[in-house]
């Protein structure tokens, strides 16, 4: 089983770029963020036609979150973060598809910081590993995908001092992200690429693409009951050099069937 994670920076502009990634990548199961349209606006009929089902929240200009299975259709679980019911904001869907349930995350930005934005990310972060340890609880498989919005460690984030005021690499960001791991969740990129930095995401200002300067934003986080099953992880960052492309590229982890012996592939 292959699971991807795109921030896809609006789904109808980006739709071309999606659906010849996915023709040519194959995932079984994709975690979209960042559709940037309604409800009504998603495009089910150009994602059908290329072979996948779908379950969607979207939200007007901003936010949005959706499913994708090349398989059986998503049994939606969730459409919102548990823990604050005034939140309004698009970034969170959950869905059982082939027995693994699918936690599709776009965690808050957060800047300006210090500010409510900023307020906002931390809280969502502190109502996000609530419900995590919650699902670890149930001792079942569970992959948490999407854009995190924090750059983990130095290693995340190409070696500059022009992020440093940032919110995705905010001391309090970082130990959030620290914590949700060490309920029991393994980052499956970092796990599989401990030494190589993995950047899924590259502002479009100031030549970052060209210069490779990125950061890691997008990861996958896997219960016990999935790590054991880890085959493959990587990012698809040629995704990001494409016309009219998204600032992200997908990140994607495979897993082997259950109660298989794991065959690790060559690290590359």
């Amino acid at each position: 089983m292959k699971i991807a994670t795109f921030n896809i920076n609006n789904i109808n502009r980006r739709l071309p770029n999606l659906l010849q990634w996915v023709k040519a990548a194959k995932p079984d199961i994709v975690c979209l963020q960042e559709l940037k349209c309604t409800d009504a606006d998603f495009p089910a009929d150009a994602i059908a036609r290329a072979g996948y089902r779908a379950v969607w929240r979207g939200q007007k200009t901003w936010n949005g979150v959706a499913i994708l299975s090349r398989g059986s259709e998503p049994i939606v679980t969730r459409s919102a973060l548990p823990g604050d019911p005034s939140d309004m904001q698009s970034r969170y869907i959950e869905a059982a598809v082939d027995g693994v349930l699918i936690g599709c995350i776009y965690l808050p930005n957060g800047n300006p910081q210090p500010g409510p934005k900023f307020d906002y990310k931390l809280a969502w972060f502190k109502r996000l590993a609530a419900h995590a340890k919650k699902l670890l609880a149930q001792r079942i498989p569970v992959v948490l995908a999407g854009d995190y919005n924090v750059a983990p460690t130095p290693l995340d984030i190409y070696a500059t001092h022009s992020w440093d005021n940032d919110a995705l690499v905010q001391p309090q960001s970082r130990a959030a992200y620290a914590k949700l791991l060490k309920q029991g969740w393994t980052d499956a990129i970092r796990k599989y690429h401990p030494g190589l930095p993995m950047f899924t995401f590259w502002h479009y200002m100031r030549n970052r693409w060209a210069r490779d300067a990125g950061l890691r934003l997008d990861h996958l986080l896997l219960s016990p009951q999935l790590a054991k099953r880890l085959t493959g992880a990587g990012v698809d960052r040629l995704i990001r050099g494409g016309q009219n492309a998204s600032d992200h590229a997908p990140a994607w982890v495979e897993l082997g069937e259950p109660g298989k012996k794991r065959a690790r592939r060559k690290r590359v």
